[in-house]
């Protein structure tokens, strides 16, 4: 079973990082900068999906660090 992604989310003293399926956040940055990086590194080392949302929650990008199936479809 993989593991589920992690996201970079807006927080009400910065930004975070969380796993779907968790109402807790790992750690609270100060910057939207210092979050992203540290979810990216999350996601290298779990080889999982790095889901980044924008400050009004709706996802702005994604980048996947899993086996996903190559070629890509579409």
């Amino acid at each position: 079973m993989s593991k589920p992604p992690v996201r970079t989310v807006p927080h009400d003293k910065g930004w975070a990082n969380r796993r779907d399926g968790s109402s807790r956040v790992s750690k609270v940055f100060s910057t939207k900068a210092a979050a992203q990086a540290a979810g990216r590194k999350t996601a290298k080392r779990e080889k999982t999906e790095h889901i980044i949302h924008n400050k009004d929650g709706r996802i702005g990008s994604r980048n996947s660090y899993g086996r996903g199936p190559y070629p890509p479809k579409g």
